[in-house]
């Protein structure tokens, strides 16, 4: 029988991805952006309780957890149709809120400082399980949140939670387009060895390749952004 399952959230691309994912699941559990559960989908065994809880007889709320650097793309979130569904306590925005700078030394070691604000969410998401069956972790390698503060909560959750299942989905970088970030090869390379080293499930979201199904299989033209994290959405 399936149990509960916590989803973190992590950095711009894990936020982006993790909103699509929930509206994705919202519309097959048929529970409105409100997190309130249309009248067709009160029967029935589909085991809402895996990634959702019941805040009371009617409001489904997402076991996710939302932790960012720098607060744009949480803001988006909050400002958004599905901003009741989240649980605002379980939403962790660093007070500088200047991100990582697309530095992985940067996110591990703001990772040391705040991660017992961090954990003091994912602690109390994990007590109110019945039943805990792990962590889904959402994140980039490429970027500076996402791999260095990544990198850094793989490394404690390991030493947390031992027996409990680790399964990321990790975007790797577009090898089709030249980057920006110049560090972006360390980053991954840095954030690479902790996933083989404490994570039990690694799916590889590969841009190029998610780019090449968006053009090819969905003719696609130039698919945004956000038509690439609706097509993530549907493999989580």
């Amino acid at each position: 029988m399936p149990r509960e399952i916590i989803t973190l959230q992590l950095g711009q691309c894990g936020n982006q991805i993790g909103f699509e994912f929930w509206k994705q699941l919202c519309a097959e559990h048929g529970i409105s952006p409100e997190g309130i559960v249309e009248e067709f989908a009160t029967e029935g065994t589909d085991r809402k309780d895996v990634f959702f809880y019941q805040a009371d007889d009617e409001h489904y709320i997402p076991r996710a957890v939302l932790l960012d650097l720098e607060p744009r793309v949480i803001h988006s979130i909050q400002n958004s149709a599905y901003a009741k569904l989240y649980n605002p306590e379980n939403i962790y925005l660093s007070e500088h809120g200047g991100g990582a700078g697309n530095n992985w030394a940067s996110g591990f070691s703001q990772g040391e400082k705040i991660h017992e604000d961090i954990f003091d969410i994912i602690d109390r998401e994990a007590d109110g399980s019945d039943s805990l069956e792990g962590f889904v972790l959402c994140h980039s390698i490429a970027g500076g949140t996402g791999s260095g503060l990544g990198s850094y909560l793989l490394e404690r959750l390991n030493d947390r939670y031992p027996k409990k299942l680790v399964q990321t989905y990790s975007v790797f970088p577009n090898q089709d387009e030249m980057s920006d970030v110049v560090v972006q090869p360390y980053n991954s390379l840095l954030t690479l060895k902790r996933l083989t080293q404490n994570a039990d499930c690694v799916v590889v979201l590969d841009n190029t390749a998610l780019n090449r199904i968006a053009t090819d299989r969905l003719h696609i033209q130039n698919p945004s952004f956000s038509q690439i994290n609706q097509l993530v959405s549907r493999l989580l």
